[in-house]
Parts: structure tokens; sequence; C-alpha cells
């Protein structure tokens, strides 16, 4: 295997800052800087009070277990201690430098597997780290490194665990290490046990030495994993975070399309890009590792089908850009660009031809790539307007016009956490497990905001159609980027006239 040289790793770094930086701007210029999801002032509030009063909450006073990635959440501690938008400019750099990891891992990943195979690989220098480039400028991991989400660090997390597994030189205790670290950035991670497992099995010698193998995994997971437990155990007294339970209630609705049309229609996410090109090389090698029984592709290739059949069982929302599965289209690029140099290499054709075809799907490439970096930051530009002009001004305008006292009965509750500093229910049931029973019985809530004694409601008019009919609006914001989407403003109403001034 090729190293990495100092070249590779200057074009992977300034590929991935022209992504990030492209994609601020074009944000900037529409409207203002800002994050793409509301989720993201949601790791902020933590990370706030984690650095003003040392818990780990999201309202003052009232540890919860709220955020799906604690280790994360951690991460941002430094930037709260930033005037704004310092927190903002500093989830940016975290989101490179994860960015620039991924690329790094992609390509040491990548050179990894080819080099068994190096007789299908002409053996000149690589000019260029192409499957580092092509994962730095891959518009939903561009997009992932803006948000200001734990994505980027997850992903690199994967790339991490399985280009170190794949090399068999890392003891199985750490990689089961690894794993277990990685459930701090996200539960899913969990998952990394069958490809690595996998990989150990296969070539781990004799049985009894992969037996060994396979304890040492499982030992040096179980240390972090249990640390987590007893983490999310201490804070809401459930083994998982609270947003585990809480999305899988509030999307229960989509379990009623059959599995297999919710499978296609979030394993077709990664073909929105250079994906589509990558196609016909990774069905080649798909054949190809049936037909030669290569078990360690296998294993790659099998985890992102299951990774992407568990979101089709559970969660299967390809909303926002389809984030949840953004963290597996890495393995289906690296598994799409192998399969391309493989059947490349296998073409018979004489060396014109040769010179030919490469060039034409290097240049398909290019302006693949580049085309949808362009409508990429386009549509990050407009989920950072939608968030600002809905979400951060709603919650600027509870601040100003609201008491400290006033109870907020909230379905997206990071900006007006961040911002508003006021106490919430949380009708998402992230901060408010108890909710998560009826999340959708709009009957029931009702109930509960008066037990509550909430005094606002502030939601989108069209997602509670009967919880705020015939309350009155108090304010409603003008924002134009929801509506040109087809979405409505957020609007503030009053609950309970007794307890709002």
């Amino acid at each position: 295997m090729k190293r990495l040289r100092t070249r590779d790793y200057l074009i992977i770094g300034i590929a991935g800052m022209v992504g990030v930086v492209f994609f601020i701007l074009t944000s900037h210029f529409l409207y203002r800087i800002g994050f793409p999801l509301d989720d993201a002032w949601i790791h902020q509030t933590y990370a706030r009070n984690i650095a003003l009063r040392g818990e780990f909450s999201f309202i003052p006073g009232q540890p919860s277990a709220g955020s799906t990635s604690p280790l994360w959440t951690i991460l941002l501690v430094p930037g709260q201690f930033l005037e704004m938008p310092g927190a903002i400019y500093y989830g940016y750099f975290l989101g490179f430098g994860c960015l620039v990891l991924i690329g790094l891992f992609g390509e040491l990943l990548f050179r990894t597997i080819l080099a068994p195979e190096s007789q299908l690989v002409e053996q000149k220098k690589r000019k260029i780290p192409v499957a580092g480039l092509v994962l730095m400028t891959e518009w939903h991991l561009v997009w992932a490194a803006c948000s200001g989400m734990e994505t980027g660090l997850y992903t690199a997390m994967i790339l991490l665990v399985l280009m170190l597994s794949w090399k068999g030189k890392t003891p199985a205790f750490w990689l089961g290490v690894l794993v277990g670290l990685s459930i701090w950035v996200r539960p899913d991670g969990i998952t990394l046990l069958g490809p690595v497992g996998l990989m150990l099995i296969v070539y781990g010698g004799d049985w009894k030495d992969r037996g060994r193998k396979i304890s040492l995994l499982l030992l040096g997971l179980l240390i972090p994993l249990a640390g987590y437990l007893l983490f999310n155990i201490s804070l809401s007294g459930s083994f998982w975070p609270s947003t585990f339970y809480a999305k899988q209630a509030e999307y229960a609705s989509l379990w009623r399309t059959g599995i297999l049309t919710r499978f296609i229609q979030l394993a077709r996410l990664p073909l929105v890009g250079i994906g589509i090109l990558l196609l016909p090389g990774f069905l080649f090698q798909a054949w190809m590792i049936v037909q030669k029984r290569k078990w360690k592709h296998a294993a790659l290739l099998l985890w992102w089908l299951g990774y992407t059949a568990i979101y089709a069982y559970r969660l299967p929302v390809e909303y926002q850009h389809g984030r949840y599965l953004i963290p597996a289209m890495p393995v289906y690029f690296l598994l799409g660009l192998i399969g391309t140099e493989e059947a490349f290499s296998r073409l018979n054709i004489n060396s014109r031809m040769r010179r030919l075809v490469g060039f034409a799907g290097k240049a398909a490439a290019v302006l693949i790539i580049a085309a949808f970096l362009v409508t990429g930051a386009q549509a990050y530009a407009t989920d950072v307007a939608i968030i600002e002009t809905e979400m951060v001004d709603t919650a600027i305008w509870l601040r100003d016009h609201t008491s400290p006292g006033d109870l907020l009965a909230v379905h997206d509750i990071g900006a007006v956490g961040y911002f508003s500093e006021r106490q919430i229910v949380d009708l998402a049931g992230l901060v408010t497990p108890e909710v998560i029973p009826f999340i959708r019985d709009e009957g029931a809530l009702a109930d509960y905001l008066d037990d509550r004694n909430v005094a606002y409601l502030v939601v989108f008019p069209d997602w509670y159609p009967s919880l705020q009919a015939s309350k009155e609006i108090v304010f409603q914001t003008r924002g134009r980027f929801s509506v040109a989407e087809g979405g409505m403003n957020m609007t503030v109403y009053r609950w309970n006239s007794e307890n709002s001034r």
C-alpha cells in the first residue's frame, strides 16, 4: 500500500476547505450564517450548560439524555466561551476537521483495499488522492461538515474502524474500544461489530485464535459501552438516549409502507450526486464479491446494506438530504470507486481507446461533482435561512416578549432553548420523554399541556392542526424561505392566558 505523501494531505485539506468555505459563503450571501438543522442548537444548548453550569442538561437544573451524541456535545464546549457567532464558527471548524479525517481515512482504506489487487491497478504513483478528493467534494459530506452536527465525526470513526480492521494489524481489543467510542458519537456505531467481527472470523487463524480475538473485541467494546449505558441511566433512567425512543415514536406512521419500498427509498440516497456515476462500479464490485468470495469486501457491502435496512425498518426518513444515512455513504462511494477501477482494468480495448474512456469518465466525474457542489451549497444556504428566519427569529421574539417564568410547549426545541432561555415542554420528547407514549395523540398532548400550566405553544400550524385550533396567535414569523419551499411560518399561540402575560 502506498503511503500518503505531504502533497496528498495538502490536496485533501485544501479541497475540504474550499468546499466548506463555499457552502458557508453561499449561506452568508443568501441570508446569513447559521446551521441547517435545529438539532444543531440542541447540541449547542447542552454544550453551554456544561460550560457554564457543569451539568449535562438542556434545561438548566434538569439533567437529561436528549443529546444523541454526548462526545460531540462535549467537543463543542470550548465554543461556548466565545461570543456569538464564535460558537457557530467553532462548529464549522470542528466540522471541517472531521471532513478532512473522512478524506484521509477514506483514501487510506481505498489504498489498503487495492493493495492486494495491485495487478489490476497501474503501478505508477497516483498524482492525486482519488478517493480522498471524491469524499472531500461530495456534497452530502460537505453539507454534514457545515451542519454543526456529529455526522462528520461519526463518519470519520466508521472509516477509521473499517480501515484498521482491514489492515489486520490493530489488536482486537482496541478495535472493540474504538467501536465502543463510536457509540458515544451515535448509538448506531454498535453496528460496526458486524464487519469487524466478520473480518476477525474470516482472517483470524484457527478457530481458537478466532474465538480469542472475538472475545477481546467484545471486551474492548464493553468498557466504553458500559460507560455510555450508565451515563444514560444516570440522566434519564434508560439505557439509550431519549432521542432513540422519541424519533421512532414520532415517525412510526411511516412503517405502514412496505419494508422493501422503504429500503429502496433510502438506498437510492447516495445516487444524488457522484454516486450515480459510481453505480455501475458498485454493482460490478458486488458481483465480484459473490463470484470470488471476497469476504473483506463482503463485510463492507453487508454493513452498508444492513445499516440501510435498519433505518428502513425503524426510522425510514429521507428528509434533510438523508442525513441519517450520510455516515454510510462513503462505504458505497469507496466500493463504487474500487469496482470502477477493477472494471476499467479489465476492459479489452486498445491504449488509445482506454485513454479516451478514462478521460471521459474523469471529465464526467468533475462535472457531476461541481454541479452538485453548487446545488448542494444552494440547498444548504436555504436550509440555514429557514432555521434562522423561523426557529432563531422565533426564539429571539420569545426571549424579548415573554416572562422568564413562562413555560413554553415547543416541537423544535434547539434554537428556542438556546436563545430564549425559557423553561420548555418538548413536544418531540427529546428532553421531555414522558410525552413519548402519546406523542401523536393531540388530545392527550392538550391535557398534558394543561396539567403543566403551559403559557405558549410554539409550532408550525400544520404540524398540530387540532392542538392549536381556536388558540390566539401572538406571533408569527414572516420568513420567506420556508414558504418558498412549501412550508409554513412558525407561530406562537397563547395556550393559557392565565399563565402568560
